[in-house]
């Protein structure tokens, strides 16, 4: 279906690090690379390789304050200060070194995904290494510091794009985006999500529709634990992309959080990857449909960093490069091995589950 589609590939986004006890791990999409270059998949004559930058600040500030930008940047190079109120400290949100930078950097990825497919160079664009929607505009929240999709929806926004429709499929709400352009009728934020009164970040509620200014620009499809593959899709399917069409984006940015995983140690949803294939081909035929083709995907959660990860986004990765259908359902057998290598237990050796 596309010609033209990239990928975001910013090895140095491991420095994206909140140490080795916390759950977001740098391994994720470093692995999640390596399988994509394992199948061949960036060697395909469709795939353009992109790097990335650090973001400046005056891209980071569309989506955040200059004082939290200021103090993104002070405590990770160590100086002293009231970060608590920064939502910095120990738990999720640990101060960790350079961590401004690194940041920056996420975001960066994000935004050479997004001025491409803007531009017209490619169709759709993936930055493995973004995805992190809970950062607010001046707080960390959620292991995320920089809220790269709100600011690389905001990039659209200030370069032309009229209308942009934001999917979040995490285990966890979208709350940043949502929170940032709740009152913004140019951006529809829909989000598919466990929800429990206990569950973070305790916010995407159906009743939350949008600002007084932006009535319906806010959909919620909160979803019980427990729920599964055919469940979820029917709920994706009944409400979230019936809400995008109808919105008529001119490009659709997503955010592909694979912590819905029945495995994954940090939620109780029950997904598989067949739920991810059809999503990523449902998004896929989304995009063209509504939006030209035009498509920004960026990863997000998923605390399975080495068995769950790397096979969830190498499937969209090879939907969204029309390829998905031609993969070998075994594993190459080298990426097996640096993933158990790393993992220090076996991985599995096919790309979908059993």
């Amino acid at each position: 279906m596309s010609d033209r589609v990239g990928l975001v590939f910013a090895p140095q986004a491991r420095t994206y690090d909140l140490g080795p006890e916390h759950p977001l791990r740098p391994e994720r999409v470093l692995l999640t690379w390596s399988l994509i270059q394992a199948y061949g998949l960036d060697q395909l004559p469709t795939v353009v390789t992109l790097g990335a930058s650090e973001a400046p600040d005056a891209t980071i500030g569309l989506a955040h304050t200059p004082e939290y930008i200021e103090a993104t940047r002070a405590a990770g190079h160590g100086a002293d200060g009231p970060w608590g109120r920064f939502g910095f400290g120990p738990g999720d949100n640990p101060i960790f070194d350079l961590m401004h930078e690194a940041s920056a950097l996420v975001v960066g990825a994000s935004i050479a995904a997004a001025q491409a497919v803007w531009e017209g160079s490619l169709e759709h664009a993936f930055n493995a290494a973004g995805g992190l929607h809970h950062a607010m505009p001046a707080r960390a929240s959620g292991f995320c510091v920089y809220d790269d999709p709100a600011i690389a929806i905001a990039w659209l926004l200030e370069h032309g794009a009229a209308r942009i429709a934001y999917v979040d499929v995490d285990v966890h709400h979208g709350d940043g985006p949502q929170a940032i352009f709740y009152d913004e009728p140019r951006v529809l934020t829909a989000s598919i999500h466990q929800r429990a009164p206990w569950f973070f970040p305790g916010t995407g509620d159906t009743t939350e529709t949008g600002g007084p200014d932006a009535p319906g620009s806010a959909v919620n499809v909160p979803l019980p634990p427990g729920t599964g593959d055919s469940e979820w899709l029917a709920a994706f399917r009944s409400t979230i992309l019936p809400a995008v069409a109808e919105f008529k984006p001119d490009v659709l940015v997503t955010q592909l959080g694979c912590d819905t995983h029945t495995t994954d140690p940090l939620a109780q949803l029950d997904l598989t990857t067949r739920a991810y294939r059809a999503a990523a081909r449902d998004l896929h035929e989304l995009a063209h449909r509504v939006a030209r083709g035009r498509w920004v995907a960026t990863g997000g959660g998923g605390y399975q960093w080495a068995s769950v990860v790397p096979r969830a986004w190498t499937i969209a990765f090879a939907e969204m490069a029309g390829a998905l259908d031609t993969l070998d359902p075994a594993l190459p057998p080298a990426f097996v091995e640096e993933a158990t290598a790393l993992a220090g237990l076996a991985v599995p050796d096919r790309l979908d589950d059993p």
